[in-house]
């Protein structure tokens, strides 16, 4: 995946969300704030443009953040659409890596959610679902 190395240029097809924006905070900690930029880019999806998604100011850049906006994107739009229209910008390397093993996970899961959740009841009993 090329998404951080070549990021999309900005053109009258895409547009620019940035996270801090989105949120008005420059913290991306909680899963409900994942679900507001997901909306963001989803509206502009359905719009038929493409995303240039900016972490510019963003900190604290969570896992559990990231991965309500890429399950949210992954579950409701073909993987093709996601991985051609959405570019990540304005995000240092660690920042970038976790996005990555995040869409990864999510990609995975979608595929087969039997296996993680079979890998959940081995290890914390099925009481944990």
């Amino acid at each position: 995946m090329n998404r951080f190395i070549f990021p999309t240029a900005q053109s009258e097809n895409t547009v620019t969300v940035c996270i801090t924006d989105v949120l008005g905070d420059k913290f991306c900690v909680v899963c409900e704030d994942g679900k507001r930029v997901y909306e963001h880019i989803a509206a502009v999806f359905n719009a038929g443009k493409r995303v240039r998604l900016s972490f510019k100011n963003g900190e604290d850049i969570t896992s559990a953040f990231l991965a309500e906006a890429f399950f949210r994107l992954y579950a409701n739009y073909p993987e093709e659409l996601v991985d051609t229209s959405l570019s990540i910008a304005d995000v240092n390397s660690d920042d970038a890596a976790d996005i990555e093993c995040i869409i990864q996970d999510v990609k995975d899961f979608l595929k087969n959610p039997q296996r993680f959740r079979d890998a959940i009841v081995a290890v914390m009993g099925e009481d944990s679902l």
